[in-house]
């Protein structure tokens, strides 16, 4: 069980949006491009320790990833190009976030264990893999075996509900982190979670398709 089996239920709550964006004309991936603004936005404001205002820019890519297929639904606009590019925008926003926190120069394990600066950016780019990685398991696995079966516009497959630590969850402790400032602890998190995530999804492919 993770948050992404529950974005159903997350996203009947973005219907308003959705619908006022339906009224002002906005395209489905405009939305989606305002998300990446957003998103991008975040990544400047915590790599300048702006890490509150940052959090709130986060919170507001995340919501428009939500609405983004929510107006391709009500408006019947929902399309092939439109979903790649949802998974695009989605990796470019969390690779800038998590590149900010390591551009912000804030320790992560430099000031716990007795090791230089530079072990911080290794983190970084542990989380930064974990993070794509996690994701990538998922277009590999319908191109290798074939889902492609779609439902409400996306493609509905095993691996939905499997792996605890997705990208929800990366949001969520950015967020959470930025807020708090703990974000050197969020950062330890992704580098930790993200890959073990990735590995659980490894062996459950394993395990049913060996």
């Amino acid at each position: 069980m993770n948050i992404t089996s529950l974005r159903p239920k997350f996203i009947k709550y973005t219907e308003p949006i959705a619908s006022f964006f339906i009224r002002l004309g906005v395209t489905p991936n405009q939305v989606s491009a305002l998300s990446v603004l957003f998103g991008f936005s975040c990544a400047l404001a915590f790599a300048g320790r702006h890490f509150l205002a940052g959090s709130l820019l986060l919170f507001v890519s995340a919501i428009l990833d939500l609405v983004d297929g929510n107006v391709a639904r009500k408006n019947h606009k929902e399309s092939r190009f439109g979903a790649v590019f949802d998974w695009i925008a989605d990796k470019y926003v969390d690779a800038a976030v998590i590149l900010g926190v390591g551009f912000s120069g804030i320790p992560i394990i430099s000031h716990l264990v007795n090791v230089p600066p530079v072990a911080d950016f290794g983190v970084v780019g542990l989380a930064l893999a974990g993070s794509l990685m996690n994701t990538f398991i998922k277009p590999v696995t319908y191109a290798e075996i074939g889902y492609s079966e779609r439902v409400a516009g996306k493609i509905e497959d095993p691996l939905e509900g499997v792996g605890f630590f997705g990208r929800p969850e990366t949001i969520l402790v950015l967020v959470l982190g930025g807020v708090t400032g703990l974000l050197w602890v969020s950062v330890l998190l992704i580098a930790v979670c993200t890959n073990l995530s990735a590995i659980q999804r490894v062996f459950y492919l394993y395990r049913r398709y060996s």
